[in-house]
């Protein structure tokens, strides 16, 4: 049976010399697809690099109001194929049609083309009297995105948010499709490519691979011909990815792992213990737990209340019917952490182990810690389990909370619930203060697992949450700037200077600062 093509240099083409093949499986039911997709060898990668820097030049030329036509032409196609994408994704994921992947993400890519339409994004700086203007633009190259396993819309390599701001910012992308949604993914593409035929985007300015051997994968974004690389998944692999470009010199943005601690407060565990152990619950089970933000810590104080409260997470852990999980590595990676956390003084409350049967599931599991073992081990009791799997660690006091908080990793969100009537102010400063520097985005009296589509968004955070704390791979426009390089004109004659820094405004509504002066007026006098 022939393999499954890749969209390389405006072409569906044949992988060349593969290195191999594999299928896509179902979850749901272990069973593999018909198609079989192609493992890119590096003469497929080096195919594509050269064509996405041929597509970066060819960009330069392309109007900013160009690239949000492309971008509002395919949020349309894939609101047109909505059924199929939801059927296709549904088969190969185990999540289920409605609500989930009911709701096919476009929020993001309209986002991004007002983003490229309105130019603000760019943060031109004009300096009149030294005449030295600046401006964040494109990179020299394509950007390679590596999408993740759990989101096969929202953080798609072809149609998520690395996508969605790597094409904002004009640069051409080259997408390596999760191979948990291979089908999705090229079904995004060819719909993609519609839509760059449909609005002039050059050749090579989408293109998709599905799956490369480590060597090609490092290859790939070390290349001297990339501009920079966006990744979602596992730690183990973005930090060998982030080896390979760093050694190179190559930007790379990653998501990592991050177990989003929940500290519940003294007064908040006394006036609403119930309440949140099912938000608890309910967040971590979100998805079979396989969100990123899914809480996988939770701090209490020692006491009655939180005797009560494991109690009650315990009856809802084992009360429920474990999710599906994405795919055939998932039991055993969570058995792994699990064990790791075992290892080194958690005590499992509830479930903790694989569940046989015709679909890939784990049980709901609740495990338990002393505040002294985790100060003991902190590192092994920060050990990420992906699927419904909760950590409590019950603190000594108020002091050892702090010290807890103080031992974390960088995570992505931390919570803190408090009494809604001021009791718990006092610590709520304490503790609060400590986790602010743990993480991208703190919450308060609310679980993390929402993450809204918004300018204010940060999803991101200290190491090993992400690579740098300074991004963000949710939010536009601020995400943008991961793929744009900041561009000076130093006396350069205004007929040379890009629209966005030439005296008259480009947009007339376009903000820029002039004179340390933020405004859309133009530059006079």
């Amino acid at each position: 049976m022939p393999l499954e093509p890749v969209l390389i240099d405006g072409e569906w083409r044949e992988a060349r010399h593969p290195a191999g093949e594999f299928r896509a499986i179902d979850p749901a039911t272990k069973a593999e697809s018909a198609e079989a997709y192609p493992i890119s060898a590096a003469a497929d990668v080096e195919r594509a690099v050269r064509a996405a820097e041929a597509a970066s030049t060819a960009l330069r030329s392309v109007a900013p109001e160009d690239i949000a036509r492309f971008l509002d032409a395919y949020a349309s196609k894939i609101e047109g194929a909505r059924e199929a994408l939801v059927a296709i994704a549904a088969r190969e994921t185990g999540l289920p049609a409605a609500p989930r992947l009911g709701q096919v993400e476009v929020d993001q890519i309209r986002q991004g083309a007002a983003a490229a339409r309105d130019r603000s994004w760019c943060q031109a700086t004009i300096d009149t009297k030294a005449n030295i203007r600046s401006r964040y633009g494109p990179l020299g190259g394509g950007v390679a995105v590596f999408g993740p396993n759990n989101f096969p819309f929202a953080f798609n390599s072809i149609a998520g948010g690395d996508f969605v701001a790597a094409m904002a910012a004009g640069n051409p992308v080259i997408g390596k499709a999760n191979t948990g949604h291979p089908g999705t993914s090229k079904r995004l593409a060819e719909l993609a490519w519609d839509a760059a035929l449909d609005t002039g985007m050059p050749r090579g300015t989408i293109q998709l691979i599905y799956r490369t051997p480590p060597d090609v994968g490092f290859r790939l974004v070390s290349h001297p011909a990339i501009g920079a690389t966006g990744f979602t998944g596992s730690k183990e692999a973005g930090l060998r990815l982030k080896e390979a470009a760093d050694r190179a010199g190559k930007p790379i943005y990653l998501e990592m792992a991050s177990t989003n601690p929940v500290f519940v407060l003294p007064g908040a565990l006394d006036a609403r213990r119930e309440a949140i152990a099912r938000e608890l619950f309910d967040s971590c089970s979100l998805g079979a737990g396989q969100f990123c933000t899914r809480p996988g810590i939770t701090v209490l104080p020692r006491g009655a209340q939180a005797e009560a409260f494991l109690a009650e997470a315990a009856r809802l852990f084992t009360g429920a019917n474990p999710g599906t999980l994405l795919g055939p590595q998932g039991p055993a990676r969570i058995a792994e952490g699990i064990a790791e956390l075992v290892a080194h003084g958690a005590e499992i409350v509830a479930g903790g182990r694989a569940i046989d049967g015709p679909r890939y599931a784990f049980s709901n599991t609740l495990l338990r810690a002393s505040g002294d073992a985790f100060l003991a081990s902190p590192h092994a009791l920060q050990t990420e389990a992906f699927g419904t799997v909760n950590l409590v660690i019950v603190a000594g006091d108020a002091d050892q909370m702090v010290a807890i908080a103080g031992s974390l990793e960088g995570n992505l969100t931390g919570s803190i619930y408090s009494d809604a009537s001021g009791g718990d102010d006092e610590l709520y400063v304490r503790v609060g203060a400590v986790l602010r520097h743990k993480v991208g985005r703190l919450l308060n009296d609310k679980m993390p697992t929402g993450v809204a589509v918004t300018p204010a968004m940060n999803h991101g955070g200290p190491f090993p949450a992400t690579g740098h704390p300074g991004f963000t791979a949710v939010g536009i426009p601020a995400s943008l700037l991961r793929f744009a390089a900041l561009h000076c004109y130093d006396n350069v004659r205004p007929h040379r200077l890009p629209p966005e820094l030439a005296d008259r405004n480009p947009t007339g509504r376009m903000w820029r600062l002039i004179d340390g002066e933020w405004s859309t007026r133009d530059v006079t006098g």
